[in-house]
């Protein structure tokens, strides 16, 4: 650190502030420093005492538009409904399970947008409800079946994601029905829409995905998550300037991370079960 210059807070040690996590230029983690090293300006801690808000790009969790990266969660519906025990009561899994419902494409979990200061505790920045026009639940059901029964998994999304995205509710879910569509028809989604019932290689997944966006570094913002052996979900990274409704290049954008980031829950081995809707 030296004289003269800015720093952005990151999180502070309680209401005093004597302590200030800040981020340092070429340093890797934010670093502690006693607050009577500099002159704070501009900041103010949230309800829980410890993440600040305000100043030059304060590290409040819960305020609208601070994200700088999005996660697209996509399901593989059957294999979630069969594999994971999810609890309460899904009512597109039980229709998926006496043959009512039919679901043979990819589908949404979720569009996380996502601030690097904050983890995974970036959400619920509105107490605002759920209102979508009649034209949208339309437009968003064949890609989250809960919406052909209820909104409750919606209005969850919504007030813990949506609600920091800046966008309204209908902006929000088409961007992120968009988004999912583009994955479902992309070379790599129509290879496992392909083998519904049966079984994909891993490897080639990836090397559908990477042919696809022609950088290989694409395979890096893919991770395929799994129970058992079961597909049960697609965890997509994207930038905060991604584009919906296009190509998988366009999705993805031009600066791809350098690793795939791990996950407990990624699948292990190269085959991997696609559960049939109604298995």
């Amino acid at each position: 650190m030296a004289p003269g210059l800015q720093y952005e807070v990151r999180e502070v040690n309680d209401e005093a502030r004597n302590w200030l996590r800040v981020e340092v230029p070429g340093v890797q983690a934010p670093r502690w420093v006693a607050a009577e090293c500099g002159v704070v300006q501009d900041i103010r801690v949230d309800s829980q005492g410890s993440t600040p808000s305000g100043g030059a790009g304060g590290g409040q969790c819960s305020v609208a538009g601070q994200q700088d990266s999005y996660v697209l969660a996509i399901s593989w519906q059957p294999g979630f409904c069969e594999h994971v025990k999810y609890g309460g009561v899904k009512p597109e899994c039980d229709h998926m399970a006496d043959g009512q419902l039919v679901v043979s494409n990819l589908t949404l979990h979720g569009l996380w947008p996502n601030r690097k200061a904050c983890g995974t505790k970036y959400g619920n920045c509105d107490d605002a409800g759920l209102s979508l026009t009649e034209d949208t639940v339309s437009y968003i059901s064949p890609w989250m079946p809960n919406f052909f029964y209820e909104t409750k998994f919606g209005k969850y999304e919504w007030e813990k994601h949506g609600t920091c995205s800046k966008m309204d509710a209908d902006a929000y879910f088409r961007r992120a029905v968009d988004s999912v569509r583009t994955v479902n028809d992309s070379i790599a989604g129509r290879y496992l829409t392909n083998n519904i019932g049966g079984t994909i290689s891993k490897k080639t997944f990836y090397e559908r995905l990477v042919a696809d966006a022609g950088n290989s570094k694409a395979a890096n913002s893919v991770t395929l998550l799994c129970s058992n052996k079961y597909l049960v979900e697609v965890r997509v990274r994207l930038p905060l300037d991604f584009r919906a409704g296009g190509t998988l290049s366009d999705l993805l954008g031009s600066t791809l991370p350098n690793t795939r980031e791990p996950d407990s829950k990624e699948c292990p081995g190269d085959e991997i079960r696609i559960e049939a809707s109604g298995q």
